[in-house]
């Protein structure tokens, strides 16, 4: 017999894992479970308008989890409040719902990766192409070359898409291959479970789990800091894995010299492999991301909304996630299509004067002065070398990516000077960028100092 309110609620918590946050709430979190009737499971939505966005975007996924968790629920019906009594008249026993039990033949090996995240739903610019290449590297022929594989960068930027996309590769590809996923919580706190356990049961099978493991996944390596006990057993799985040709990947926050307080034995073989990092995207792949989440969403996203979000959210794909997604709901919600800068301006209006407030020209001025060591004046003023040159641009460029200033302004700010030389002063370093290691990183970290103060 089948618990209507359980069984819903065992449903959202699949659905929780695999949807974003804000969409989760707005349009999963608020569909009320009606009835099972003729084999389906019934839900309400609060209006005719939810009903379509669900019915678009999300019902198909509601029927997976639904199917998965009992195969006897053979489909899922949004309604209106308007139809709940006529479903609810024709509702089916709870009896009649009792799942077939799964022969052992049937039975998966869970998956850990979420399907959302492969080689193909990632989006590749100049800022991560490099280690999108490793990474498919390493899913293609594990232990053939790169191995560890370490991923560095700043939050938000692809580093768990990437792991994911190399474990599901594999689970389709290579089915027989034993892939271990880990968060390093979970590595930390089964290792200290494994040197704390008095239980012999307990440490065999923890030992067996990492042991035995073809390919190592752990992300966010940099928590080992501080934690001396958990580096020494992870050192030990580390080698033994290592010796015997099993593939390591690792994901971290920084570089593995610049993990300065774990013991230098575990840095030294962090880089004895291949060491790839992921920069933060640059205009054009920012609007590839927009338009690839969108489509996934099955949201009819304008380029020039997609410019528009693109030219507020700089700093890592999850803030571009998360004004795509204040769009979407704002569409759905107005049910009104957003399709121009002014109606996205609208929508967006809280987090753009919330970042008006919080950044303007002269904090990227500054902040580019205290980089290269130069005054406000040595920047403004008309001197050619390269030395003053270059930071300028660099200036120029920052100030059209994070801010929305007309062209004229920007000229005014730098004394005086044409919008045409605006322009090619930031087309230069967006073209730098792709091409000059130097230059991306220097307009990386000039970044990192202004969105993160």
């Amino acid at each position: 017999m089948v618990d209507l309110q359980l069984f819903w609620s065992d449903v959202k918590n699949e659905l929780s894992i695999s949807i974003q946050a804000i969409s989760y709430e707005v349009w999963i979190e608020k569909l009320e479970p009606v009835c099972f009737a003729e084999g389906a499971l019934v839900l309400m939505a609060i209006s005719a308008n939810a009903k379509r966005t669900i019915d678009t975007r999300y019902l198909d996924k509601i029927k997976d989890v639904v199917s998965a968790l009992n195969p006897a629920v053979s489909d899922v019906v949004i309604i209106t409040p308007d139809k709940k009594e006529e479903f609810l008249s024709k509702q089916s026993s709870p009896e009649e719902l009792v799942s077939t039990p799964r022969t052992v033949a049937e039975e998966k090996k869970p998956n850990p990766f979420l399907a959302k995240y492969t080689f193909e739903t990632f989006v590749e610019g100049g800022s991560n192409a490099y280690a999108l290449a490793a990474c498919k590297s390493v899913a293609e022929n594990p232990s053939g070359g790169y191995n560890p594989l370490f991923i560095y960068s700043g939050v938000g930027l692809g580093k768990t898409h990437l792991l994911h996309a190399i474990g599901n590769f594999l689970l389709k590809n290579s089915p027989r291959t034993n892939v271990l996923y880990v968060s390093a919580d979970t590595l930390i706190n089964e290792l200290i479970s494994m040197m704390r356990s008095r239980s012999v049961d307990e440490t065999v099978r923890l030992r067996e789990k990492y042991n035995s493991c073809d390919v190592l996944m752990v992300d966010d390596i940099q928590f080992l800091i501080g934690k001396e006990a958990t580096q020494e057993s992870f050192f030990n799985v580390f080698n033994d894995l290592y010796h015997r040709n099993k593939q390591i990947v690792l994901t971290s926050d920084r570089s593995p010299k610049d993990l300065v307080t774990i013991e230098e034995r575990l840095r030294t073989r962090f880089g004895w492999g291949l060491t790839v990092d992921i920069q933060t995207p640059d205009m054009e792949t920012r609007v590839a991301i927009l338009k690839n989440k969108a489509a996934q969403m099955k949201f009819d996203l304008s380029d020039e909304v997609a410019e528009f979000i693109a030219e507020n959210a700089t700093s890592n794909i999850r803030e571009l996630e998360g004004l795509l997604n204040k769009i979407v709901f704002y569409s759905s919600l107005t049910n009104h299509v957003i399709n121009t800068r002014e109606l996205a301006k609208e929508a967006l209006s809280d987090f753009i004067d919330d970042k008006k407030e919080t950044l303007d020209a002269g904090d990227v001025i500054d902040a580019v002065c205290k980089y290269f060591k130069l005054t406000p004046s040595e920047l403004m003023s008309k001197s050619k070398t390269k030395s003053i040159v270059e930071p300028r641009m660099i200036a120029i460029y920052l100030i059209t990516e994070l801010l929305s200033l007309p062209l004229s302004q920007i000229g005014d700010l730098f004394g005086g000077r044409d919008h045409t030389t605006i322009i090619h002063a930031r087309d230069k370093i967006a073209n730098e960028i792709k091409t000059n290691p130097r230059i991306r990183i220097v307009v990386a970290d000039l970044k990192n100092m202004l969105l993160n103060r």
